[in-house]
């Protein structure tokens, strides 16, 4: 699977069936950047298992604010359109595959 990128209006339809990592991210952010071609690498080994979504928080600061995203990157695993767990800041790959192995 591609990795999605979500707004403000097709974020409950993305989050709402499965397993779903959310990146709340922004342009401007060096971690965000950092953590970009982490999360291309796991869509292409777990992309059967998990949805990746980002969601630029500029941009879409309404589903920013209704997680309470205070800093980014912050990951977020949705299951069935329900959040089950939160991460911030950079995380390595093998960190990330043992966070979404949470939510399965």
């Amino acid at each position: 699977m591609a990795i999605k990128h979500a707004t403000t209006q097709s974020f409950d339809q993305d989050v709402k069936e499965g397993v779903v990592l959310v990146d709340f991210w922004a342009a401007w952010c060096g971690p965000c950047r950092m953590i970009a071609p982490v999360l291309e690498e796991l869509d292409q080994e777990m992309g059967d298992q998990v949805q990746i979504i980002k969601l630029d928080v500029d941009e879409n600061p309404e589903v920013a604010g209704a997680f309470q995203i205070q800093s980014i990157p912050t990951l977020m695993m949705f299951k069935d359109g329900q959040p089950v767990s939160k991460t911030m800041g950079f995380q390595p790959k093998e960190a990330l595959k043992e966070f979404i192995a949470t939510a399965q």
